[in-house]
């Protein structure tokens, strides 16, 4: 299920953020990056923004790769981030572990942690699935293709 990631990440947003994927299934997704400027805000600390974005992209990755093939769309639908510890420097490490597999929703805890392993934040997930519109086609699908190769 891997192979649908790399794409997803190097276009949009989730290329910004700079994040690599390291694990994706349907119950717990890791990612990490380095921490650099364009991740922090002015006091140094990498910006709660970071945290709750990678959140988001990783969970709706996650639960679209499993979603999607079978004709819905995924979108967060709640996105709750509580800061515990700053960090400034070396690497951020995300963990994501599904709590809640449902019809019409998927709930994700996701937590962020420094290189010595302390918990800097954590993250509590809802991803809304919902039927697909007409005639929709995922972006690494290869049927318009632009998939991956």
């Amino acid at each position: 299920m891997t192979d649908p990631v790399r794409p997803l990440w190097e276009q949009g947003f989730g290329g910004l953020l700079g994040f690599t994927v390291d694990e994706v299934s349907d119950e717990v997704v890791r990612a990490h990056a380095a921490v650099r400027p364009e991740l922090t805000q002015p006091m140094g600390l990498v910006h709660g923004g970071v945290y709750a974005s990678i959140a988001e992209s990783l969970t709706s990755t996650a639960t679209a790769l499993v979603v999607v093939p079978n004709g819905f769309i995924v979108s967060g639908q709640s996105n709750n981030a509580s800061f515990l510890r700053p960090i400034t420097e070396g690497t951020i490490h995300v963990e994501a572990r599904r709590r809640h597999r449902g019809r019409t929703s998927w709930i994700w805890d996701v937590d962020v942690s420094d290189d010595d392993g302390r918990l800097c934040a954590v993250v509590r997930m809802t991803i809304a699935v919902r039927p697909a519109p007409e005639g929709f086609v995922a972006p690494w699908d290869t049927r318009n293709g632009d998939g991956p190769s």
